[in-house]
Formats: structure tokens, C-alpha cells, sequence
């Protein structure tokens, strides 16, 4: 019995960081034992917000495909590609768009959000409206059974949904519905307590050495509540604790936890325990990187392999889509 088809992706926004890892990687490497993968850097969609300048997408791609490598994806066991390598992916995102409705992009959450997030950037195009229905025919070109995602993308998992369904009542049942495969996401802050993200300056990246990642912890905010060692925290207002809930084991947690409530132990004391886990944790990403990272014409190969593998299944489907609508000439 074939495995059941998994689609995921990444915009190529530059090296990976600590919330890829837990937020997606560590859930696609396990992904690979039960599941048929195909994982796509998604070139395409990272010009929805950076059309202006996409000078540094090609530099991007490579470094997400070696971090994705040295974190343990397997392109014997997944099918590893980039998004524009594979145009079925933008024919079929041009018929969705002669069947869906406007207001149903419209209502997508994330839409107006990044618009406010991005105030900066002028996101009135169709490609950023749009972008929710690329991700439908991101995913339903392969037929994907599931797609796993966090809570904050359910809905665009929900879109696609109706879409395929819109589809399947106008011209018959060529796509299945796919599952929202949700995945528990720890809340991984950055080191000035918001959301890790490259944007915000905040991030430790995936290809840090030991040295960086414990130079980037020392200065990280705290419970506002300690402003001296002798003064007891709240380890549930502290950005620190929700790494050691993230990558330390249970009895550190407990350790930090009861430290900082009792001021037995200074923040200093915290972070050092927390960056061992870190450097722990990252080791085995850090020995195997510079084998892909020397070799980038090795990396390339593997993402056009990884697409040939892509378009056997895509231009299948396109040629059902083709025969649905009636242009198959």
C-alpha cells in the first residue's frame, strides 16, 4: 500500500533559526518514515512581499536547501525542490484563479495581518492577494493527503479545501480534500522576547557556532520583574523559559523554574543551562552543514533532481486538469 503524500514549504527568506527547527523541520524529518514527502522552497512566493528586490532569493534558496540537508532531510526519502522549477505549480494556480471567488482571499487571516505587519511595503498587488491560492495549487498538484501545519495556517490549509471542492462540483473528482495535520508548536521567542524572525534582528540561526548562540543569550530580556539577582521571577513571563520549555529536559525546567521564583539562581545562571541544551541540540546540524555548505553545486543538483522527481507527478495531474476542463487538445 502506497504512503500517504505530504506537501510542505519555505519561502527562501535567508538561514534558517530556531523556530524553523521546532516550528517545521524536526516535524518534516519525521514526516519521512511514515509519509511519501515532497518539500519545496517556495521561490515563488517569496517575491509576493519582495518583488521590489529579489536580488537575494538565489543566495536564499541555497541556504535554506544546506540547512534543510544538514537538519536531517533525506532526498532519498523526500522529494526536495524549488517552487519555480516546476511551472506546473503556476499553471495550475492561473485555473484555480478563473474559479475562486475574490472575497474568499480577502477573508484569508494572514492577508490583512502581513499587510499591517509589512506597513512598509506596498502589498496591494494580485500576487500578494493571490498568494493563498498558489499555495493551493502548491499543495493539491501532488495530491497531498495532509499538510502539516501550525494553528496560524490552518486556514489556508481550509482554503484549499473549498477550493478543491469548487473544482471537483464544476468539472468532476480529480483532487482529494486534504487533512490539516497540526503540528504543536512551541512558542520560540527571539532574543528581545518577540517572535524569532530574521526581520526583527532577534533570531539564532540553525548554522550558529557554539560561541554566537551563547554570545546571543547572554543580553536576552528576562521577566522584566528581576532587575537584580535577589529579586523572584515569574518564569511565565520570561522569554528564556519558553526556550527551556522548547530544548531543555523536564528537570531543567523544573530547576530554572523554581530558581527564578526563589531568586536562588541569577538569569546568567538560566541562560548558561539553556545554552548547553542549545549547543547540544544544534551539534549534529553544525557536523554534518559544512559537508553541503563546501559543496554547493552538490546542493543544487540534489534541489533539480528533487524537481524532475517533482514534475513526473505534477505533470500528471496536470494532464487529468487539462482533460477535466476540456483543453487537452
Amino acid at each position: 500500500m502506497s504512503q500517504p503524500r505530504i506537501l510542505s514549504g519555505m519561502r527562501p527568506t535567508g538561514p534558517l533559526h530556531l523556530g524553523h527547527l521546532t516550528g517545521a523541520i524536526d516535524n518534516w524529518v519525521r514526516l519521512q518514515e511514515t509519509h511519501a514527502c515532497f518539500y519545496s522552497i517556495v521561490d515563488w512566493h517569496a517575491l509576493t512581499t519582495d518583488y521590489a528586490d529579489p536580488s537575494a532569493v538565489k543566495e536564499n534558496v541555497l541556504e535554506v536547501a544546506t540547512d534543510w540537508l544538514a537538519a536531517g532531510l533525506d532526498p532519498a526519502r523526500s522529494t526536495l525542490f524549488i517552487q519555480s522549477h516546476v511551472p506546473e505549480h503556476a499553471e495550475l494556480h492561473l485555473l484555480l484563479s478563473m474559479i475562486v471567488p475574490v472575497p474568499w482571499l480577502e477573508r484569508v487571516p494572514t492577508y490583512k495581518e502581513q499587510q499591517q505587519n509589512l506597513a512598509g511595503k506596498d502589498l496591494s498587488t494580485y500576487g500578494f492577494l493571490g498568494y493563498p491560492l498558489l499555495q493551493t495549487a502548491d499543495i493539491i498538484v501532488y495530491k497531498a493527503d495532509a499538510v502539516p501545519v501550525g494553528e496560524d495556517q490552518a486556514p489556508h490549509v481550509e482554503l484549499t479545501r473549498e477550493v478543491v471542492r469548487r473544482f471537483n462540483n464544476f468539472y468532476g473528482p480529480v483532487f482529494p480534500e486534504p487533512k490539516t495535520l497540526l503540528t504543536p508548536v512551541p512558542r520560540i521567542p527571539g532574543t528581545d522576547g518577540r517572535k524569532m524572525s530574521k526581520s526583527y534582528g532577534n533570531a539564532i540561526y540553525l548554522k550558529d557556532s557554539p560561541e554566537e548562540v551563547r554570545a546571543k543569550l547572554r543580553p536576552m530580556v528576562t521577566d522584566p520583574a528581576r532587575q537584580r539577582r535577589k529579586d523572584p521571577g515569574d518564569p511565565d513571563k520570561c522569554p528564556v523559559f519558553d526556550l527551556h520549555r522548547a530544548f531543555s529536559p523536564r528537570e531543567t525546567q523544573e530547576w530554572a523554574a523554581a530558581g527564578c521564583r526563589a531568586a536562588s539562581i541569577g538569569c546568567l545562571d538560566c541562560k548558561g543551562k539553556l545554552a548547553d541544551y542549545l549547543v547540544e541540540r544544534l551539534a549534529q546540524i553544525h557536523a554534518r552543514r559544512p559537508e553541503f555548505a563546501a559543496r554547493p553545486d552538490t546542493v543544487w543538483d540534489i534541489l533539480r533532481d528533487g524537481a524532475r522527481r517533482a514534475r513526473e507527478t505534477a505533470a500528471a495531474t496536470m494532464d487529468e486538469v487539462r482533460a477535466a476542463l476540456k483543453i487537452r487538445y
